[in-house]
């Protein structure tokens, strides 16, 4: 059943984000984001329960206010992000259902840009969904210190 994740699921969004061990310092840190944006109307999730009631699977939509573009007067754009399911249920169309709630959420915002980031994997089922490749962006990641 997929079901609104609620602010008491940013903990099992948290570990969808960073399932490594490695990374499990992050987890609080990233939940406390996900619960202050969720209050602030800013994160969506959508999470699959399984009969025995875990979780199996969710995606989340960040609303970002880009303000508006060319061609665009809403100042919202979305991303699509911890699209997750676990290995026993992947293949099974759960991603897609996840997806496509986070795809009618924006819908119903008036939010027509949406992005998201992929793996090899997951590029067909993206792709099926209407995501096209947009290849003229650059990243920087500012350290401390004055820029000359």
């Amino acid at each position: 059943m997929l079901r609104a994740a609620a602010l008491a699921d940013a903990h099992t969004i948290a570990l969808h984000r960073y399932p490594a061990e490695a990374d499990a310092q992050e987890r609080p840190i990233y939940a406390g984001w996900v619960e202050t944006a969720m209050q602030r109307g800013l994160h969506l999730g959508f999470l699959t329960v399984g009969n025995a009631g875990e979780v199996i699977s969710g995606a989340g939509l960040t609303l970002l206010e880009w303000g508006p573009t060319r061609g665009d007067p809403q100042p919202f754009q979305g991303r699509i992000v911890n699209v997750w399911i676990h290995p026993d249920h992947r293949r099974q169309g759960h991603a897609r259902a996840a997806v496509l709630a986070c795809l009618n959420a924006a819908q119903s915002r008036g939010i027509s840009r949406l992005s998201l980031g992929t793996t090899p994997q997951a590029r067909a089922l993206y792709e099926s969904l209407g995501f096209r490749a947009s290849g003229g962006e650059l990243g920087h990641i500012l350290t401390a210190g004055r820029l000359e």
